[in-house]
């Protein structure tokens, strides 16, 4: 393969560089950024000498600065043509606005299919790989009414209500986006594999945030469940267990100021209890499409979700940050020392971070397990040890 001199490289290098930087937080990365320029953070042995003195950087991350690894990122686009996706860098003019708002935001995006649909007005439909015939009538049936004239929907491409959310936008000659946990080149479930391809001949798009070649692991999945409600206006969950990812999309979309909207069922159904706390936590119950698009035809105006006043968060975020009561403690994470790194005070994710010495990724994955396990609660500006 015939890699690029320096003077080809294209804003695309840079920022591929800039993914590849070991162990160095998303918003750390970004504020380099902001404060030097994403060039000059690649130009000049003295700038990296700057960069030391001024961030703290480990000799590792400086000489990833000094020296980044083209052959791989040349690699990585070639792959990325290959699976027939696009690269949709940080600043782009293509890359979701609500996106950016997240705490995380990933430098970049694959996506194969229609790019103009990442800044469209999406609704996420997500809910039980396990659901009834009647969970998948309702998914399917929300995402055909509200797919053509007010929203993409996006989801997950799982099994369960995600195909059926999907199917249901698709046969309404509606937009759908699918938020996978694999690289593009492959297809999980493999069984949805004509289902991507339909998403992809009807206009819809693909979206990963990782590299091609990625296969499926469960660390992944609460990765790509931020993304989910972070592309989106709102979350409508139909039928969840209590300890799903449906609910830790639901919690995402909290932290994202995100709106949160639940289907009630039979008392008798265990799909529904994750659904039934949510709505006594306060989210909107949802018996018909009204009551979505009444509840967001305000939020959906330009500016009142662009607008990340801490208020406004944590006034929205009250009504989940009670804790669950899901009492599964994991004791493998308890083990280690992880746990320790979250305090009985608001501890910030930065200072988990610091603390445990843990990539931000891999942070974000054992914060999400401790919370499903009831050791740890989500609070505005962090977690607490319960």
């Amino acid at each position: 393969m015939q890699i690029n001199n320096n003077n080809q490289k294209s804003n695309q290098h840079y920022w591929l560089a800039l993914k590849f930087i070991p162990r160095l937080a998303v918003h750390k990365k970004l504020a380099l950024v902001k404060r030097y320029g994403l060039l000059k953070l690649f130009s000049t042995e003295k700038q990296h000498s700057k960069l030391t003195s001024a961030d703290g950087l480990t000799t590792k991350q400086l000489s990833s600065f000094h020296s980044p690894d083209w052959q791989r990122i040349e690699a990585t686009i070639f792959a990325s043509q290959h699976c027939h996706s696009e690269i949709i860098v940080y600043d782009d003019p293509h890359y979701p606005k609500l996106l950016k708002q997240i705490y995380d935001p990933p430098l970049l995006l694959f996506v194969q299919g229609n790019i103009q649909l990442l800044n469209t007005k999406q609704l996420a439909i997500v809910g039980s790989r396990f659901a009834s015939p009647k969970g998948r009538e309702i998914a399917f049936d929300m995402a055909k009414q509200l797919a053509e004239p007010l929203f993409t929907i996006t989801s997950g491409l799982a099994l369960g209500i995600d195909a059926a959310a999907h199917n249901g936008a698709l046969n309404s000659s509606g937009a759908t986006i699918a938020v996978v946990a694999t690289g593009l080149d492959k297809v999980y479930p493999a069984r949805h594999r004509d289902l991507a391809t339909r998403i992809i001949n009807s206009n819809g798009a693909i979206v990963s945030e990782f590299l091609p070649g990625t296969a499926p692991k469960a660390g992944h999945f609460p990765k790509r469940n931020r993304l989910i409600s972070g592309l989106s206006y709102g979350v409508l969950v139909v039928e969840a267990a209590l300890k799903s990812g449906s609910l830790i999309t639901a919690r995402c979309a909290l932290e994202q100021n995100r709106e949160v909207f639940a289907v009630p069922s039979s008392i008798e159904n265990p799909q529904a209890k994750g659904c039934h706390w949510l709505i006594k936590q306060g989210a909107k119950l949802v018996e018909q499409v009204a009551d979505i698009v009444d509840e967001l035809t305000l939020v959906v105006k330009p500016s009142l979700h662009l607008e990340d006043k801490e208020g406004d968060i944590q006034q929205t975020n009250q009504y989940l940050l009670k804790e669950a009561d899901i009492k599964s403690p994991l004791k493998d994470l308890c083990k280690d020392d992880f746990l320790a790194s979250v305090g009985f005070e608001i501890t910030p994710i930065d200072k988990v971070v610091s603390r445990s010495k843990l990539p931000i990724e891999e942070v974000l994955t054992r914060l999400t397990m401790l919370e499903l396990s009831g050791l740890v609660s989500a609070v505005p500006g962090g977690y607490i040890r319960v």
